[in-house]
């Protein structure tokens, strides 16, 4: 049974006859009587009575009428609501993110997006890059972004504008309050507190420090940005972060933004997806939207 025999067999329906109905569908009449012919023939039931030059539905005909409105109805809905999905009508979004563009960038990028498209359903899950990218691989993720490089095979990484810059941070009293900079050599003396494995900060941040030949001592390993903050106001250690993660402290002065002279510690945020994931109109727009983010945060001393 297929759509055009459904759409010949409603037209005679309705106009209760072959030859209206094949004026109707700019058909000749034989054409058209050899759809209803090979429709009746799949449902070996007749659907039409012929009374001369009309036509008259059997009990099967009217049985078949109700279920074939309802077929063009389902269709007219999807045709419906794929055009709304591409127009930013309805659609959803699934995000993953590592933990640091998840809490300190992307809400705000996702309330620009919200009110630009309000009938996009947007959701956001929050790992270790390492995990987001396990998501990604298994296809449960329309967009990840992390703040390392993709490891996952299947999967297409981008370089998003979106810039971040790691500082160390340090308490009240230290020594290294307030100032600038510092020699990458002090460093050395410093209890550092670092993020778990499989955390992008801590990878790009040993490579850089590694590649800039800057030794440093590991005293702490913590599972959250939050809590290294924490320890590092309890006196506990220094840390290197995001600069995006202690905006409001610095501004408050419970901490302080230190840079390492000469070693720039910067990355940009990647974008990971499925290779093989259609691209939807709504994953399209958020990532419009992220290459329009550019520039690290502004760290002002209070």
């Amino acid at each position: 049974m297929t759509l055009r025999q459904l759409e010949v067999f409603l037209a005679v329906a309705e106009a209760r006859s072959f030859r209206k109905a094949a004026d109707t569908l700019a058909l000749s009449q034989p054409a058209l009587s050899q759809h209803v012919k090979e429709l009746e023939g799949e449902l070996g039931a007749r659907v039409f009575d012929r009374l001369g030059r009309t036509v008259a539905l059997t009990g099967a005909g009217r049985f078949l009428e109700g279920h074939a409105r309802q077929v063009f109805a389902v269709l007219r809905d999807v045709k419906v609501g794929i055009g709304e999905m591409v127009g930013l009508q309805r659609g959803s979004l699934t995000l993953g993110s590592s933990t640091t563009p998840g809490i300190y960038v992307l809400p705000g990028l996702i309330e620009r997006f919200r009110r630009a498209h309000p009938h996009i359903e947007v959701a956001l899950q929050i790992a270790n890059t390492g995990e987001i990218e396990e998501r990604i691989g298994a296809n449960r993720l329309d967009l990840g972004i992390v703040g390392g490089h993709i490891q996952e095979k299947g999967a297409i990484c981008e370089e998003a504008r979106l810039e971040d810059e790691l500082v160390l941070i340090v308490p009240p009293r230290h020594p290294f309050f307030g100032r600038a900079t510092i020699p990458p050599g002090r460093l050395k003396d410093e209890r550092l507190i670092v993020r778990e494995a499989g955390s992008a900060t801590r990878q790009v941040t040993e490579r850089l420090l590694h590649r800039a030949g800057v030794e440093v001592r590991v005293a702490m390993e913590l599972g959250h940005t939050e809590a290294i903050k924490q320890g590092v106001m309890a006196g506990l250690g220094v840390a290197i972060v995001s600069s995006y993660a202690v905006r409001q402290e610095v501004r408050e002065r419970r901490l302080s933004a230190v840079r390492l002279r000469g070693v720039p510690l910067r990355r940009h945020f990647h974008v990971i997806r499925h290779e093989a994931k259609h691209i939807a109109p709504a994953t399209q727009a958020f990532l419009q939207l992220l290459q329009t983010a550019i520039g690290p945060a502004v760290l002002k001393k209070g």
